[in-house]
């Protein structure tokens, strides 16, 4: 399942969902991800997370390229469309099909409150053909701890805190979780940045993984930017998107946001000389253990 080709030691990713141009805080999860990997020697991934087609918008993923572009984020080699990889969603599930860890399920949102959100078997459909969801059965031993890189000790028991989580939405959409699982190894991911609103999912994330025999990356969950009402940078809270006029000015203010420190006399005009900065000066311990942040005014 895993990609032919060889990977650096060090391979990192960006993987924005297009449903909408990026905003400050994305520009954060993109800075530091390459950050990290550059300062490591290592390869910087994008890849697009473009499975939820009523969620996105239409050109937001030439318009996220062009706004990496424009603030001298290039990626390594070509993007990854989660759209074209169909196929090898198909073919985990059939391999926990078969194995007997994914099932089909006919709940509803109204049934899982509920039980709290937890999945108890009550609506395993008897008629295939009608629209069902296939979810993970998670086993009861499922027990994952890892280190965060910026949040520290993290560890939960899967099926008492999450359930069975779905697989394959009702609709016949590939689930978040399935999609990234396979997609970070396909890559040969080793290091994942991203914010800690996810950092709850990646025990999820981690569980499916051993249950595929997959490697399980490294992770790092950064605070999250806010608002000034506390709520996540994001398009349904009218976050601006990033000027791409300004990008050394953009960069600027998320090295601050990072706890970054550029000297006085380095040129915000020069996004690329930020940048060469940055790699030479990153260091993860620079973050606090916090998990939201307020972004700056811009």
């Amino acid at each position: 399942m895993a990609s032919p080709r060889n990977h650096p030691a060090y391979t990192g990713r960006f993987a924005p969902s297009p449903t909408g141009p990026l905003h400050f805080g994305s520009l954060v999860t993109a800075l530091a991800s390459y950050l990290d990997a550059k300062a490591q020697g290592g390869t910087w991934l994008v890849r697009m997370e473009d499975i939820d087609p009523p969620r996105q918008l239409p050109g937001a993923e030439d318009t996220i390229l062009r706004q990496l572009e424009a603030h001298s984020l290039l990626w390594d080699g070509q993007p990854l469309y989660q759209s074209q990889r169909s196929e090898a969603y198909v073919a985990a599930l059939e391999e926990l099909s078969h194995s007997g860890l994914a099932y089909p399920c006919h709940c509803s949102r109204q049934v899982l409150q509920d039980t709290g959100g937890l999945h108890q078997r009550s609506c395993v459909p008897g008629d295939l053909e009608q629209p069902h969801a296939l979810r993970l059965s998670v086993p009861n031993n499922c027990f994952i701890a890892f280190t965060d890189l910026f949040q520290g000790r993290q560890q939960q028991w899967v099926k008492q805190t999450a359930g069975d989580f779905v697989l394959l939405r009702k609709d016949g959409l590939f689930a978040y979780q399935l999609a990234v699982v396979i997609d970070d190894a396909y890559q040969g991911i080793s290091h994942i940045i991203r914010g800690s609103d996810l950092l709850d999912s990646t025990a999820r994330q981690v569980c499916l993984q051993q249950l595929l025999t997959l490697p399980t990356p490294v992770y790092g969950h950064l605070p999250i930017a806010v608002n000034e009402q506390g709520h996540k940078l994001s398009k349904q809270n009218l976050a601006p998107p990033v000027d791409n006029r300004q990008p050394g000015a953009n960069l600027l203010a998320a090295m601050h946001w990072l706890g970054m420190q550029p000297p006085a006399d380095l040129p915000a005009t020069s996004p690329e000389a930020l940048l060469e900065w940055g790699v030479r000066n990153w260091q993860r311990t620079q973050l606090p253990q916090l998990i939201q942040i307020p972004a700056p005014a811009l």
